[in-house]
């Protein structure tokens, strides 16, 4: 009869390997505890040499203008700005003028900090003075530059420098300022402070910003910064809007001073020429006298006045279109001053100059801090080159159209002047003279009338957008989160230790587990034997209540799953290599079957390397080898075993030459065929199967092959070759013995390599005898 394992159900299957895993690992708890009382230790150390980072944040309205909004103007003179877009204006809020002037206003670049114990701390708020580089874009790096303050004075090395006065340095020009958020008056102490250069610092600003929009339907950008301090987080970002208002209205300022000085220039030679002409009339009056002019002349007056009018603005939107012709051909808007449109009232023209505008301030502000390689810029310059001959073409058009309505209204002009011919000679004169005045003086008015207009946009320029929100932090740091690292410490500590004892136990080429076992062979393990501290050979006994003891009961109650009974009574105890403990396991089975009262006999087939007499403390003399010799008889062979009186023992004898061929003679079954009549229990010890033959030889002869397998000694690959090696010699009812299993991990109690618990019924498991009260 064999014994068949059942295949485990999926789910049962995924509890019992999550067993296993804990049975692993339980034994090392105090390597897991010590792992984790580490990374506690070092979260906590990295926390406090961690700076904490407060988040504030400020919101801002944008007005913006899209399509037909930006293009929708009746007056004649439109004075040129970027479009407002949330896109363009949030890359605007994060763009570099703005942060390198945050940058100087805050000296961002000389932060102060105090030392502590296992770190430094930004002392915003608490440091006595503020540092100023009198040439920021001049510093250059420097170590923590320690000082102190007393009595109105910064020292540095021993030197001492004035308050709010230019000192030179060895780090160069600064000047110490009282610092006007600290509002402790008396604050001494050590500080030091580290200079950053001015892109350094800038750069570091720009990559904690964050500019984001507050929803899809809003125009409300949410502005973030994480800082150590919140005072300064606050400072910054109340600061950034400032400044990107301010530049705003700077940018909306320089543009109607543009128009400004267009409209001046034109008004000085518009003025010359009314002047020259009203003096030319009063002379022409003086000299022929007062002439009236007729009713002819004043109709003629009034229609070509119409016409020199409208002349007059073509001829002045002519000139605004030459001069912006020449500003994009000069390839340079650089100075951030974009050509004048006062006067034409072309919305596409209008549209094309800003963006050539914008994307020029922007290929600038790129070139100026990444250089002309940068892939934007480039991209910018094609937009650039891409716009250029559309705004060329339009011009011509622009100007095509113009000079053919001119040419009407000449035309027309012409036909009036015909008429002036029938006048008489000095009305006609005091007629074009008059003429000549009224045209100028209508495009002065116009021009006076435009020129108060943008005197009046200086007052009412703004910068298109509202703050809604000041910048507040937070009250309690946001990072680094003190759970996070704790949690990910202790997870770091677990994946340390599980790797440790997977590698530890899954490297090792010998059989630790169980688990293993199962893993490599169908066989299954009937009984775990753990190790002996005291390494006795012989462990049962009436007054035995160890571990060990209770195993080896265990294993006798497991026997008959195996099919041994008094019929079929014959035991071979085996193994794969000499050491595995068959002898120490085979002596043990024999007396524990004999403390039942049963009639028992151990055999010493290892005619190669003989054991059992030592552990029964027996000389050798006669024995088995005797018997298949013919020697002597069968009952001559069998003598007691001195452990209990139903145990008796066949030892091997003397050492034969040819014991395989011995074993195979006849008379081997005739002694088990003898013992059979004489006891209820036969228990054969037999050589291993790696080295020789022989247990595969008496293997015919048995009913039921107990197979001895070691802890941490018999090696996995001939655990591995166990089912093939049972097919091709077919050994009777086999099963495993799992012997030897130690104690592991760092305590090394309780736990072992098997599935037991480490403890026997009455009490826990020592290793030692334990009287058995006689009244109990």
């Amino acid at each position: 009869m064999k014994l068949i394992r059942k295949t485990s159900e999926p789910q049962q299957g995924t509890t019992e390997q999550g067993g296993n895993m804990l049975f692993k690992l339980l034994p090392y708890w105090p390597m897991f505890a010590i792992l984790f009382a580490v990374a506690i230790g070092c979260s906590w150390v990295y926390l406090k040499m961690t700076a904490p980072l407060y988040e504030a944040s400020a919101r801002i309205m944008i007005n913006e203008k899209k399509g037909a909004d930006e293009l929708k103007s009746d007056a004649p003179m439109q004075i040129t700005a970027p479009k407002k877009t949330i896109d363009n204006e949030r890359e605007m809020i994060m763009s570099n003028p703005i942060l390198y002037k945050v940058v100087e206003n805050l000296s961002l670049y000389a932060p102060v900090y105090t030392k502590t114990a296992l770190s430094k701390e930004i002392a915003y708020q608490n440091s006595p003075v503020q540092i100023v580089a009198k040439d920021p874009k001049s510093i250059k790096s420097s170590d923590p530059v320690e000082f102190t303050f007393a009595q109105s004075a910064v020292t540095i090395d021993g030197k001492k420098y004035p308050l709010n006065t230019w000192v030179n340095t060895p780090y160069g020009a600064l000047m110490f300022m009282m610092n006007t958020k600290n509002k402790n008056l008396h604050s001494n102490g050590n500080f030091f402070f580290s200079l950053i250069p001015e892109k350094k610092a800038v750069a570091n600003l720009g990559s904690r910003i964050k500019v984001t929009e507050a929803n899809k339907l809003s125009t409300i950008l949410s502005v973030t910064l994480m800082d150590e301090d919140p005072a300064r987080a606050e400072d910054i970002l109340n600061d950034v809007l400032k400044v990107y208002n301010d530049a705003a209205i700077d940018e909306q300022n320089k543009l109607a001073a543009n128009t400004m000085d267009f409209i001046n220039k034109r008004l000085s030679g518009v003025q010359s020429e009314l002047l020259a002409i009203e003096s030319n009339l009063q002379d022409y009056r003086s000299v022929q006298g007062a002439v009236d002019v007729g009713t002819q002349g004043k109709l003629y007056l009034e229609n070509v006045s119409n016409n020199d009018q409208k002349v007059g603005e073509i001829n002045m939107q002519l000139s605004v279109l030459d001069q912006v012709e020449r500003s994009v051909r000069s390839n340079d808007l650089s100075n951030g001053v974009v050509p004048s449109t006062v006067g034409v009232n072309d919305p596409g023209l209008t549209q094309m100059v800003k963006n050539i505008y914008e994307l020029q301030l922007n290929a600038e502000s790129l070139k100026k801090t990444t250089g002309e390689n940068n892939p934007m810029y480039v991209s910018y310059i094609d937009q650039i080159d891409k716009i250029k001959p559309q705004i060329v073409q339009n011009l011509r058009n622009q100007r095509a159209s113009l000079e053919a309505s001119r040419k009407n209204l000449s035309s027309t002009t012409s036909n009036y002047s015909s008429a002036l011919q029938t006048m008489p000679e000095k009305e006609r004169k005091v007629v074009d003279i008059s003429r000549q005045q009224q045209i100028k003086s209508n495009i002065y008015t116009f021009l006076l009338q435009k020129k108060e207009e943008t005197a009046l946009s200086y007052i009412s320029n703004g910068s298109g957008s509202k703050v809604v929100n000041n910048a507040e932090s937070s009250e309690f740091p946001v990072s680094p989160k003190r759970k996070m690292i704790y949690l990910a410490a202790l997870f770091g500590a677990g994946i340390i230790g599980l790797g440790f004892v997977t590698a530890k136990e899954g490297m090792r080429r010998n059989i630790m587990f169980q688990s293993d076992i199962e893993k490599l062979t169908a066989l299954p393990v009937i009984a775990e034997i753990s190790t002996d501290k005291a390494n006795r050979a012989i462990v049962m006994g009436g007054q035995q209540r160890t571990l060990i003891a209770e195993q080896f009961r265990s294993l006798r109650t497991t026997l008959r799953y195996l099919g041994v009974s008094t019929t079929n009574k014959r035991v071979m105890v085996t193994s794969a290599i000499s050491g595995e403990g068959k002898s120490f396991v085979a002596s043990n089975l024999a007396i524990t079957l004999a403390m039942t009262g049963k009639k028992v006999a151990l055999l010493d087939f290892d005619l190669n390397n003989p054991t059992l007499h030592r552990k029964f403390n027996i000389k050798q003399s006669v024995g088995i080898t005797e018997y298949l010799q013919g020697s002597i008889t069968a009952e001559e062979a069998i003598i007691p075993s001195g452990q209990n009186s139903n145990l008796s023992l066949l030892l091997t004898g003397s050492l034969p030459d040819d014991p395989s061929e011995l074993i195979l003679s006849s008379k081997t079954e005739a002694l088990l065929n003898y013992l059979d009549e004489k006891f209820d229990y036969i228990v054969v010890d037999v050589p291993p199967v790696g080295p020789v033959s022989d247990a595969y030889t008496l293997a015919q002869y048995c009913d039921a092959t107990l197979y001895v397998v070691r802890h941490a000694y018999t090696p996995k690959a001939f655990v591995e070759r166990i089912d093939e090696n049972i097919k091709l010699n077919n050994l009777p009812n086999p099963a495993i013995i799992f012997n030897a299993v130690a104690p592991r991990g760092f305590g090394k109690n309780n736990y072992g390599y098997g599935y037991g618990s480490g403890t026997v019924y009455g009490g826990a498991y020592d290793q030692k005898r334990i009287s058995i009260d006689s009244g109990k």
